[in-house]
């Protein structure tokens, strides 16, 4: 951040690190499994972790785990956790929640898509392309959970 940014207030918004935190597949039944003709059912789970480093420098992190199964065997399972390291300066508190369950998710989002696709396709099967997911949707979900919860403990 500029020394005229740090002196004006100006809230600033820097990536400072993008990067794959962690990665694994695992192919249990290989090489049987790549004579298998049908088509695999596909499940995919994500979530989203924040971690503050120092002061105003923050870690995301998405953790997505794909699971590609014929009947009860499973093909291969991938789990990768894409991170970045950002740098949020002079943000309104209100508005710091929504941009490191939002924004920051936004931005990785597809780098992580990009390593699934490639990790599948690198492990011999075709590309697992992730859908688009809608950060904001899910932090939304997330703030109505709480504030439901919130109110079951005070009644």
């Amino acid at each position: 951040m500029t020394a005229a940014a740090q002196e004006n207030n100006q809230p600033s918004f820097n990536i400072e690190k993008i990067y794959v935190k962690d990665l694994s597949l695992e192919i249990p039944h290989a090489p049987e499994i790549f004579l298998e003709r049908e088509t695999p059912q596909i499940d995919v789970q994500l979530s989203t972790q924040t971690a503050t480093i120092e002061g105003d420098v923050y870690e995301v992190t998405i953790t997505n785990t794909v699971t590609a199964k014929v009947g009860e065997k499973v093909m291969f399972l991938i789990e990768a956790k894409q991170a970045g390291i950002f740098r949020l300066s002079n943000l309104p508190s209100g508005d710091m929640e929504s941009v490191l369950a939002v924004m920051c998710p936004n931005i990785l989002f597809p780098y992580l898509r990009e390593v699934v696709s490639n990790v599948a396709v690198r492990a011999g099967f075709a590309p697992v392309m992730l859908n688009p997911v809608n950060f904001d949707m899910l932090y939304q979900q997330h703030k109505q959970e709480q504030a439901q919860a919130a109110s079951t403990t005070t009644h």
